[in-house]
């Protein structure tokens, strides 16, 4: 397994997720999302797997940015939004190569073992 945890350092579930991998003493990547983001590759391969951009959109986040996002039906303009503003994405993003997971998925992850 090659195992990469994009997250945000104050986020309560991306601290869970990190446990839960060392619990079960799997090895994994941390990124910080804010102040690394996702390459681009990165960002397509997380889209398909999680089935598209409204599922990667952290829609309780209180910003601008998302209550902006709430009322655009351009999937091409959220895209480039979410990417400029990672701080915008649910977190843990999880990735086992071409699989990932948006937020605390430990059901998933217990079947990539």
């Amino acid at each position: 397994m090659n195992i990469q945890i994009f997250g945000k350092s104050k986020c309560f579930d991306t601290k869970k997720a990190e446990r839960w991998f060392k619990e079960r003493r799997v090895k994994f990547q941390s990124v910080d999302l804010i102040r690394f983001g996702l390459s681009g590759k990165e960002f397509d391969s997380v889209l398909r797997a999680v089935g598209g951009i409204d599922n990667l959109i952290d829609w309780e986040n209180k910003s601008d940015i998302v209550t902006q996002l709430k009322y655009t039906d351009d999937v091409r303009a959220k895209e480039d939004k979410v990417f400029d503003y990672p701080e915008i994405m649910k977190t843990p993003i999880v990735r086992n190569g071409k699989q990932a997971t948006v937020g605390y998925c430990p059901e998933v992850w217990s079947s990539w073992e």
